[in-house]
């Protein structure tokens, strides 16, 4: 808190230093300009009047001219230098990341095939900074091909379990294991390519639909996308759109609503026939119509294979084979959703009723 504190601080001060600079370079700027321009029209002005033959009406108001063409590129000069100084501090942050050595471990041998699913966290503990866990002795075991969910108020640390399965981040203590293989044991590289993830938030980059889906891998034709898309519902959707698989959704995918990017993703994720199968907020700030679309996509892709689902909207999770409810770090319930809405003084029981109250409303 304190180091927040200090930088909060420090970016303010820096923003009145440059609001200083600038409130003193601009007003001076304009000031010797006026002044310039006044003394060239009271001495062209005067020579006229004189009847000097050397200055004319035309002369003058050239020099007046001059004037603008003199001191605008000054002030260009200092915009430019303003933009070329958060350049030089976006710079300094992208090199800082690349100089960085990766705190993740990469000394794993195994090379990791097809999983079948199974997954355990044996007393996990886990802070993002020293002396402030955000898991607290987590012990979960998900069997293969089953579907759990995730739930609880932000900040309870359901994030953190994804990001720790794919070891975006090493723990404090404890094992995770999948298929009673320490993933430690496993390279980086081939364990991340066995998950697959989709967030809430997510990226498309400028280019058509079918390259966004498949990454521009040679092994996926498009008769694959196409088969895969009608399996999970949405081939009418991307037939809709101006040609169709080759639409170029642009940076980010600007050129589709919120709902419509969810859904190449879970294509993306499905095309990519990963072993787990993770899903972390992906149907929340969505039309009704998308999430219709999104429901029937989940239940394809997730068939068969292990999944986890992050969600805040609990009618999203009903039909999970595993509710896992989270507070504060520590996982305070698990069961069946019929099971922890029976409990009546349950976490998960107060979430629901108040979520479907508001939702009523």
């Amino acid at each position: 808190m304190r180091s927040l504190k200090k930088l909060i601080i420090n970016t303010n001060n820096a923003w009145i230093k440059t609001i200083f600079y600038n409130s003193i370079f601009f007003p001076i700027a304009d000031i010797i300009s006026s002044i310039t321009l006044g003394a060239i029209i009271l001495y062209g002005g005067m020579q006229i009047v004189n009847g000097n033959p050397f200055t004319t009406v035309g002369q003058m108001i050239s020099y007046t001219m001059f004037i603008g063409m003199l001191f605008n590129p000054l002030r260009q000069i200092a915009d430019k230098f303003n933009e070329m100084q958060m350049g030089m501090i976006s710079a300094n942050r992208v090199f800082d990341i690349l100089d960085s050595d990766s705190d993740v471990q990469h000394d794993g041998t195994k090379t990791a095939s097809h999983f079948h699913g199974n997954i355990q966290f044996e007393n996990v503990r886990f802070g993002y900074i020293d002396n402030e866990e955000v898991l607290k002795g987590i012990n979960l075991k998900v069997n293969a091909g089953e579907t759990i969910a995730i739930v609880g108020a932000t900040g309870a640390g359901k994030s953190t379990i994804i990001n720790l399965l794919n070891r975006f981040y090493e723990i404090n203590s404890g094992a995770i294991y999948i298929d009673d293989e320490n993933i430690n044991d496993f390279q980086l590289e081939s364990l991340r390519a066995q998950i697959a993830i989709v967030l809430q938030d997510v990226f498309l980059f400028a280019d058509t639909i079918h390259n966004n889906i498949t990454l521009n891998n040679p092994a996926i034709t498009r008769e694959d996308v196409i088969v895969a898309a009608k399996k999970i519902g949405i081939h009418k959707f991307i037939k809709s759109l101006p040609n169709g698989y080759d639409y170029d959704v642009k940076e980010r995918g600007v050129m589709l609503s919120s709902g419509q990017r969810q859904l190449i993703a879970f294509l993306r994720a499905y095309m990519s026939n990963p072993s787990i199968l993770i899903l972390d907020e992906a149907t929340s700030s969505i039309d009704t119509y998308s999430e219709e679309l999104i429901q029937k996509a989940t239940e394809t892709i997730t068939k068969g294979r292990t999944s986890i689902v992050i969600a805040h909207r609990l009618a999203t999770i009903i039909k999970a084979d595993k509710i896992i409810v989270m507070d504060k770090g520590q996982i305070v319930e698990e069961g069946t959703h019929q099971e922890l809405v029976n409990k009546t003084e349950g976490y998960y029981k107060k979430l629901y009723d108040s979520q479907f109250a508001t939702e009523v409303e």
